[in-house]
C-alpha cells in the first residue's frame, strides 16, 4: 500500500528503495499482529504476561524476548520513516482491507510490488477517493522532497534513535490494532507540530443557577425586624399618631407597637400628610405592600392610619374599602374598625352575606329627594358580596374611594378573585365616562403627570396589600397595577455573642412566628386517629386547633373523637351556619372546647386567642397553606407548637416543600406503636359507632 503512494508521485530510484524497505518492515509487523489475533481467538483466554525487564518472556507475536528486541532495534530507523509518511498519507478503507489480506496470506512484498507496477491505472482509481486529502498534504510532502538526501537521512536516523524506547514499549502491547499503533508511533518520534488535536475530557464545572430579575422595590424592600419582644416601640415614639387615637390605644391596653406597625403606620399617615384629597406634595401617593408573619399585627397597621386620615372628613362617602377572603376574617377586621371609630362619627359597614341583600343595601345607601347618599365611610366586604352590590345596588359608588385595602392579598391575586379587583378599580374610575354635571372633580384614571392633568384636583386611589405569604412573582403583581410600590418585609435578625446584629437572611421565601416550634410525626393511614387521641389523652394537650383538608374529613374525625370520649371537641367548617360558627369560636376562646377540628376556613387571618397547639391531621399540599395553618399559634410573640401527621409516602415531598421555602428547623417526633396499643380496643368500638352514625345521617338526608 505504501508502494502505491510512492509510484503515484513518481519518486526517484533512491527514494523507492527506501520506501520498499519501510513497506517491508510494515508488512512484517502486520503479519505478526494478524497471527497474534488469530491465536488469541483460538485460545479464548487472556494473553500471556508481558515481557519483563529481563526480556525472558514471550512477545505478543510469539517470538522470544531477545529476538524481538533485536528485531525492534533493526526496524526502528526504517519504521519511523514509514510511520511519518503514513501519518501524512491517510489510507482509504479499501487499502486497509488490502493490507490486512496481504498480512494474512503471507505473500512477499516483492511480488506485490511487481503486480502493483503492472497496474498503475488501477492504483490511481483506488486513490482518487482520497484526492482531496492528498491535495491538502501535497505541500508538506514537497517540503520533505526539497531537503537534501544526506540531511534527510540524518534527520530520520536521529528521530529513530529518539523514539526507540517508545516503540519497544508499544511492541509489547500486541493486542492493539494496527490503526491504533501506527499513529502512536508516528506521534512519538517527530518533533514537528501535528495537524491533529486530541481533546481531553471536560472538567466538571458547577452549574450556575439563574437568578431572577426583580424590580427594585422587590429586590430592595424595607426590612422589618421580626423579633417582636426585642423590638417593641412605644406608641408615643411613633410620629404622626393623633392624640384621640393614642387615648384609644391606651384604653385597649396597647402601649407599644410591634415592629411591623411601627414601620407601616407612619408610611401610610405620611402619604396623606396633605389631606386625603392629595398625596405628599400634591403627587399621587405610592402603593404599599406588607409581607409579615401571622400574628405580627398587620390588621392594626392599616386600621390606625385609615381612621386617622378620615377623621376630618365632612361628607360621608365610601373612602376606605377592605376586601377579605372569608366571612370570619371580615367580621374580625370590622370589629377592630368599630373599636377605633367609636365616637369619631365614622361609619363602618360589614357586607359578607350574613344578612339579607336588602338589609345590606339599607346599610350602604339612602335615597333622598336629591338622590342617593352614602351611609358608610369604611366598608369591610368579601369579594362575592361586594361584586353583587357594585352591580345591583343603586347609589353605591366608589368614585370617592381613597384606600383600597386587600388583606390576604395572595388569595386575592388568584384567578377566582381577580375579576373582583378589576371591577373595584373600574367602579372607582367610572366617572371617566359618566355624564355627571360636576366635571371639575371628575375622577380619571391616572396617567403621565402633565400640566393639564395637575390642573384639576382629584382624590388619589392608594392600594394597601397585606399578607403573610405575599408573592414575589412580578407577573402576578403586575395584575394589580401598583403605582411605585413600597415593600415592607419581615426577616429574622440574629445576634452575635457580642450583641451585634448580623446581616438579615433574605434567602427565605416566608417567615414564621418567632416563638413557633415545628415537629412532624411519620405515620401510616390507620394510626392517624390514634395519634390525635394519644396527644389529647396521654400527652394532655389543651386548646388544640386541628386542620383537615376537607369538610367531610373534618366531620368524620369530629364524630370519631366524640364517639371515643374523654375529649371536649367541636368542628368548624362550612357545614355550620354563621351563628353556629360564631358560637363555636366563642366557646373555644372561653376554654370550653379543648379540641377544635377545622378546615382551612380558620387558617386565613383568624385571630383565635390562646391556641397552644396546631395539629395538621392532613398534611398540607402547598407551602402557603402550611404557613397560615401553623400561624394560628405563637401569635404576638407568644410560644406555640405545631405538629404535622405525615404519611411515610408523603414524608420526602413534605420535607422538600419546607426546605424549598427556607424552613429548616422542623424536627422529627416519632411515636412508638406500643404507646398506642392501650387505646386500640376502645378505638375499634368508636369506629363501630361512627359507622352507625354515618348511616343514620345518610338516611336523614334521603328523607
Amino acid at each position: 500500500m505504501a508502494l502505491f503512494c510512492i509510484r503515484r508521485y513518481g519518486e526517484e530510484d533512491e527514494q523507492e528503495e527506501e520506501a520498499e524497505g519501510r513497506a517491508r518492515v510494515l508488512l512484517e509487523r502486520l503479519q505478526h499482529q494478524a497471527r497474534a489475533r488469530q491465536q488469541k481467538k483460538q485460545r479464548e483466554a487472556p494473553p500471556q504476561g508481558r515481557e519483563g525487564p529481563g526480556g525472558a518472556g514471550l512477545s505478543p507475536g510469539g517470538e522470544p524476548g531477545e529476538r524481538k528486541g533485536k528485531r525492534d532495534r533493526e526496524e526502528q530507523p526504517g519504521a519511523q520513516r514509514q510511520k511519518k509518511l503514513k501519518t501524512k498519507q491517510p489510507r482509504s478503507s479499501s487499502e486497509e482491507r488490502a493490507g490486512t489480506e496481504e498480512a494474512a496470506d503471507g505473500s512477499s512484498p516483492t511480488k506485490k510490488k511487481k503486480a502493483n507496477r503492472r497496474k498503475p491505472e488501477v492504483q490511481r482509481e483506488r486513490t482518487e477517493t482520497d484526492s482531496e486529502e492528498d491535495i491538502k498534504q501535497q505541500d508538506s510532502r514537497n517540503n520533505f522532497k526539497k531537503k537534501p538526501n544526506k540531511r534527510r537521512k540524518t534527520d530520520e536516523e536521529t528521530q529513530g534513535d529518539e523514539t526507540g524506547n517508545k516503540e519497544s514499549s508499544e511492541e509489547g502491547e500486541g493486542n492493539k490494532t494496527a490503526e491504533e499503533e501506527l499513529p502512536l508511533a508516528a506521534s512519538g518520534g517527530t518533533g514537528a507540530p501535528s495537524s491533529v488535536m486530541i481533546l481531553g475530557d471536560y472538567e466538571a464545572k458547577p452549574v450556575q443557577k439563574v437568578q431572577p430579575f426583580l424590580p427594585q422595590w422587590l429586590a430592595e424592600p424595607r426590612r422589618v425586624q421580626q423579633r417582636i419582644r426585642d423590638n417593641l416601640c412605644p406608641v408615643t415614639a411613633v410620629p404622626g399618631i393623633h392624640p384621640r387615637l393614642l387615648r384609644k390605644l391606651h384604653m385597649n391596653g396597647i402601649h407599644s407597637f410591634f415592629p411591623v406597625q411601627a414601620e407601616v403606620i407612619p408610611a401610610i399617615v405620611g402619604s396623606a400628610a396633605g389631606g386625603y384629597l392629595q398625596g405628599r406634595g400634591g403627587y399621587r401617593p405610592r402603593d404599599i405592600c406588607v409581607s409579615a408573619p401571622t400574628g405580627s399585627g398587620k390588621t392594626l397597621s392599616f386600621v390606625i392610619p385609615v381612621v386617622q386620615v378620615l377623621l376630618d372628613r365632612v361628607v360621608c362617602h365610601v373612602r376606605a374599602l377592605v376586601v377579605l377572603p372569608t366571612k370570619e376574617l371580615a367580621q374580625q377586621v370590622s370589629k377592630v374598625f368599630n373599636i377605633y371609630t367609636d365616637g369619631t362619627g365614622l361609619k363602618v359597614v360589614l357586607i359578607t352575606g350574613q344578612k339579607s341583600f336588602a338589609k345590606e343595601q339599607e346599610m350602604l345607601v339612602q335615597k333622598k329627594v336629591t338622590g342617593y347618599c352614602s351611609l358608610a365611610d369604611i366598608v369591610v366586604a368579601t369579594p362575592g358580596r361586594l361584586t353583587d352590590h357594585i352591580n345591583q345596588t343603586p347609589g353605591f359608588s366608589l368614585t370617592q374611594l381613597r384606600f383600597l385595602i386587600v388583606d390576604e392579598a395572595d388569595r386575592m391575586i388568584d384567578d377566582m378573585h381577580q375579576n373582583c379587583l378589576n371591577q373595584i378599580v373600574k367602579a372607582a374610575f367610572q366617572g371617566e365616562n359618566g355624564s355627571g354635571s360636576n366635571t371639575l372633580f371628575q375622577r380619571t384614571k391616572p396617567g403621565p403627570l402633565t400640566a393639564a392633568s395637575s390642573c384639576s384636583p382629584q382624590i388619589p386611589l392608594q392600594k394597601l396589600l397585606f399578607s403573610a405569604t405575599l408573592t414575589q412573582d412580578p407577573e402576578k403583581l403586575q395584575q394589580l397595577d401598583l403605582f411605585q410600590p413600597r415593600l415592607f418585609t419581615s426577616v429574622y435578625s440574629e445576634k452575635n455573642r457580642d450583641g451585634a446584629e448580623t446581616e438579615p437572611n433574605t434567602s427565605n421565601k416566608y417567615t414564621l412566628p418567632e416563638g413557633l416550634s415545628q415537629c412532624y410525626v411519620p405515620c401510616d393511614l390507620n394510626s392517624k386517629p390514634l395519634l390525635l387521641l394519644y396527644f389529647m389523652l396521654k400527652m394532655k394537650f389543651t386548646r388544640v386547633l386541628c386542620f383537615t383538608n376537607s369538610r367531610e374529613a373534618s366531620h368524620r374525625l369530629f364524630l370519631l373523637v366524640q364517639a371515643f370520649g374523654g375529649v371536649t371537641v367541636a368542628e368548624f367548617s362550612s357545614r355550620l351556619t354563621p351563628n353556629e360558627r360564631k358560637r363555636t369560636m366563642k366557646e373555644f376562646d372561653q376554654g370550653k372546647i379543648q379540641l377544635l377540628i377545622s378546615t382551612d376556613a380558620t387558617a386565613r387571618g383568624i385571630d383565635v386567642k390562646g391556641v397552644n397547639y396546631v395539629i395538621n391531621y392532613d398534611a398540607p399540599q402547598f407551602i402557603r397553606t402550611y404557613i397560615h395553618r401553623v400561624g394560628r399559634t405563637a401569635r404576638a410573640g407568644e410560644a406555640g407548637v405545631a405538629f404535622s401527621l405525615v404519611l411515610r409516602i408523603q414524608e420526602r415531598r413534605f420535607l422538600r416543600m419546607l426546605r424549598d421555602a427556607g424552613i429548616q428547623d422542623i424536627k422529627k417526633h416519632p411515636v412508638k406503636g406500643n404507646s398506642l396499643k392501650p387505646m386500640v380496643q376502645q378505638y375499634e368500638r368508636a369506629l363501630c359507632k361512627l359507622e352507625k352514625t354515618v348511616k343514620d345521617e345518610r338516611a336523614q338526608k334521603r328523607a
